[in-house]
């Protein structure tokens, strides 16, 4: 089963659905992790009843942080901004489907802290936002 999660992450990783910008967006947000160099941009669409209507992302960085980002910007699609508030790491890791050590945790949890800080409308982000 392992090995499914893996060839998904990889098509992810090499064929996102999500990857660009989008100009114009209602919630912008990006950051990096600098321990590995990894880098995420996401941009959002939302609708006057506060429900996300399109995603993008963008950036650079290990198949994990890529795939983790695209997936993301899939689930979220359709959601509204309350429920996009409440994703946890659990979600991100449910989406990816594998167990992950530290170092590719902070990878796969990048994307995250970046999507809630954006919809937050925060000016930094922080770890406390993948609690």
């Amino acid at each position: 089963m392992e090995d499914l999660y893996r060839e998904i992450i990889i098509d992810h990783y090499k064929n996102p659905q999500y990857r660009g910008h989008l100009d114009p967006s209602d919630i912008h947000f990006e950051d990096d992790n600098p321990l590995c160099g990894d880098h995420i941009e996401i941009t959002l669409r939302v609708d006057g009843d506060g429900k996300v209507t399109d995603g993008r992302f963008d950036g650079n960085g290990c198949a994990i942080s890529q795939s983790s980002a695209d997936l993301l910007i899939e689930s979220v699609i359709g959601k509204s901004i309350e429920a996009v508030k409440q994703l946890t790491k659990q979600d991100v890791l449910d989406l990816l489907g594998i167990e992950l050590g530290p170092v590719r945790l902070k990878c796969a949890l990048l994307p995250l802290k970046v999507l809630k800080a954006g919809v937050y409308g925060l000016s930094e982000a922080n770890d406390d936002l993948i609690a």
